[in-house]
């Protein structure tokens, strides 16, 4: 039986190596990976060849090679799969964590679990969509504009937080064997996109070299430079009158020739098409097709396009030394996923199903859930509430909604955790009611008569928990959506829709005690619930365990520590043009007016006080520069704090530089009283401001630095604890590589 057992495993061996018979250099493991790659590139047929360029490349049987979707995705959790897996917050959510370390620890989880499923579904022969290793995640476009209704699926309106915190996801989602890539991650979608959804595929963008380099490369370069990303997305919209998806500036002298990417690009599903269908710029398939490999986009997502570069190729528009290039990209990436090699030489290949919603990963989730939830508001120490409360109502349309806590791009866990549902658990002796209230944003014919009503049956209530705001079925990409606010899975308007503001104007007109949490995947204007709503949580699309976490948050058994990733502005009028890409007066570092509540805000149970930043007086340009602060927890609670510096340019062009930008962030843990010394290295890449042709350069010059608890942005909301410091820098200019 044992000599059996060794026969039938070195049978396993050899077949794993072989096809039909055949020994092929590519199935030789001792080879380079660009030794195999060539030589099974050079086995396939044109016609093959064209084949795996497609996102759903079908198998070679006669080389052994089997299909291979290259389309999954993994925003929040692995998405859109039949099997059951652990849901984190939405990405908007998770940014507001602002936390590196943990955003590493939930790559890594979720990257176990697209293992777990890559095994299974390979070892039972299932190689459809949503099974393979490579997830075109992180979306990393600048959230510019909070109409964007694909915001939520960003980390926010900071290219300094969005590619610091994209680093650490890619880094736990590729993961650290010096051979194989445990997954492939993805950066999208390159470049210059962020709405409007119903033109996406059609428009046009021109910006300045100055934004282009300030506001919309930054994290891509994050990523492929330092992060050694395996993918890129390139964009359904044009930028300087090309497609992103056949753009010389974009894809050729920047990707590939300035930061020597030489990972594989993916169109955006569809975006081949838009050439000849929408942007009009090549007149039919093959010609757009030729293009785009060119241009270095080596997979075709989509139906028709790149099926013509057979023809694109023996009508001599492209020739087959293009498209070598192409596949050999890709499948160098598939062998670096370890596809072709034998199971036990891949240390990923033995992650088993049981890490599905294991209880680590569980853990996990509750714990960004919990670090995401920003308290913006907490007059007279409303929270935390008792828990001796005897009658407490959770209302609106989101206190017992499973399906807005999951966001966009998700997964499906077993169990979801409603509001209503973690307050009932946690108040074990109190009368816990639930009413839906009102809709997200349709009033009825009766709604007025059906507030009043229900206020009235509220009254004597101890409090009321109102959990409104909106909802992923409102906001998201390309959406069928057209009523009072929102259009195309986009938003018209910033504010909370009227119907809820009118519930709780009633609440308040009764003397009923009322606390806001909000669900929503951007900034909502809160005019009237800023001034007349004692307590307000913005707790995004939170995941699996939303419910455990706001809970956990109001009745004191976590301490909010979640910061903005996004300027929450006061009201409609404070937004320029949705279509417009010039940052003038977007985002906290270019706007003028007064936020509502501004970048990196959120408020604690305790408090934060800070000693004086110590620094060098100059430093060099191409020098880096150490600045230490002190922070003191003065409150009776233990917290976390995210301390955040901002930089400041007083002699720099003041119609390009930033009233202030984000150069680094450190997540704290202090007890009552404690005090911590927080350090920060300020590379030349964070001195240095673009310059009007886009360069990248530290210059002689006076520099403004801000540490503390939120953005040095005027706001409405709380003061939060900020103090500055000068310095100089001298010598000639350096410029940044």
């Amino acid at each position: 039986m044992k000599n059996l057992k060794l026969a039938l495993i070195a049978i396993s061996a050899f077949c794993s190596y072989s096809v039909f018979g055949q020994n092929y250099p590519f199935q030789n493991t001792n080879l380079t990976v660009e030794e195999r790659v060539t030589d099974l590139v050079s086995r396939l047929t044109l016609e093959e060849k064209v084949s795996q360029m497609l996102n759903n490349a079908p198998a070679v049987e006669r080389l052994g090679i089997p299909s291979y979707n290259w389309w999954n995705e993994c925003l929040h959790g692995i998405g859109r799969t039949k099997y059951k897996v652990t849901v984190f917050p939405q990405a908007i959510g998770m940014a507001a964590a602002w936390d590196k370390q943990l955003m590493k620890d939930v790559a890594t989880a979720i990257s176990d679990e697209g293992r777990a499923i890559y095994n299974d579904a390979s070892a039972k022969g299932n190689r459809t969509i949503y099974h393979g290793l490579t997830y075109w995640t992180p979306n990393i476009n600048i959230f510019r504009d909070p109409r964007w209704g694909r915001g939520q699926e960003t980390y926010g309106e900071d290219p300094f937080l969005t590619g610091a915190l994209a680093k650490n996801f890619v880094a736990g989602l590729q993961g650290n064997d010096p051979k194989y890539l445990k997954a492939a991650a993805c950066a999208k979608h390159y470049a210059v996109h962020s709405g409007p959804e119903n033109t996406r595929h059609s428009f046009n963008t021109v910006v300045s070299p100055y934004d282009l380099w300030d506001t919309y490369l930054p994290a891509f370069r994050d990523l492929v430079v330092d992060a050694n990303v395996a993918g890129v997305m390139c964009a359904y919209n044009a930028y300087s009158g090309q497609p992103c998806c056949g753009n010389d500036l974009l894809l050729l002298q920047i990707l590939r020739n300035q930061w020597h990417f030489t990972g594989y690009v993916t169109s955006d599903c569809g975006a081949i098409e838009d050439f000849y269908n929408y942007h009009k710029t090549h007149t039919e398939a093959k010609y757009a097709a030729a293009d785009a490999i060119f241009h270095g986009t080596d997979i075709d997502c989509g139906n028709e396009a790149y099926k013509t570069l057979v023809d694109a190729v023996n009508s001599g528009l492209t020739d087959e030394a293009q498209i070598d290039i192409s596949l050999k990209r890709l499948f160098t990436i598939r062998f670096r996923l370890g596809m072709f090699d034998p199971a036990e030489n891949v240390q990923y290949s033995k992650i088993p199903l049981s890490v599905l919603e294991s209880q680590a990963h569980k853990d996990l989730a509750l714990k960004i859930t919990r670090e995401s939830i920003v308290l913006l508001k907490n007059e007279n120490n409303f929270l935390p509430l008792s828990k001796k409360l005897k009658k407490v109502a959770v209302i609106g349309p989101n206190a017992n909604n499973e399906v807005s806590v999951l966001g966009n791009y998700n997964g499906f866990p077993t169990e979801i955790v409603t509001p209503y549902e973690a307050i009932k658990n946690k108040l074990k002796n109190a009368e816990v009611i639930y009413e839906k209230g009102v809709e997200f944003v349709i009033p009825t014919a009766n709604s007025q008569e059906e507030i009043a009503s229900l206020v009235k049956r509220l009254k004597g209530m101890d409090v009321v928990i109102f959990v409104g705001g909106i909802s992923p079925e409102l906001e998201g990409e390309d959406l069928r959506v057209k009523i009072d606010g929102f259009t195309g899975g986009d938003r018209t308007s910033i504010k909370l829709p009227k119907i809820q503001t009118d519930l709780m104007k009633a609440l308040v007109a009764e003397n009923i005690p009322t606390a806001f949490v909000m669900m929503t995947g951007g900034a909502i204007a809160t005019e009237w619930e800023s001034v007349n709503i004692p307590a307000i949580l913005n707790s995004w699309y939170g995941g699996q365990d939303a419910g455990t976490a706001i809970a956990d948050v109001l009745f004191g058994d976590y301490n909010p520590s979640g910061r903005l990733p996004v300027t929450f502005y006061a009201k409609d009028g404070d937004l320029p043009a949705f279509n417009s890409y010039e940052m003038k007066n977007r985002t906290y570092r270019y706007f003028n007016g007064q936020t509502q509540y501004p970048f990196g805000y959120g408020l604690s149970y305790t408090g934060f006080e800070y000693a004086s930043i110590q620094l060098a007086p100059t430093v060099k340009a191409g020098d880096n520069l150490k600045v230490t602060v002190n922070v003191k927890n003065t409150g009776k609670l233990d917290g976390e704090e995210v301390v955040q510096l901002y930089l400041s340019y007083p002699d720099g062009n003041k119609s390009l530089s930033p009233l202030s930008a984000l150069k680094g962030f450190e997540r704290i843990s202090l007890k009552a009283g404690e005090s911590k010394n927080v350090e920060f290295s300020l590379s030349p890449r964070e001195l240095g401001l673009v310059d009007d042709y886009g360069v990248l350069k530290v210059s002689a010059g006076k520099r403004k630095i801000y540490i503390g608890g939120t953005s040095p942005s005027k706001t409405s909301a709380k003061q939060l604890p900020i103090i500055e410091a000068e310095f100089q820098i001298t010598g000639g200019d350096y410029i940044v590589d």
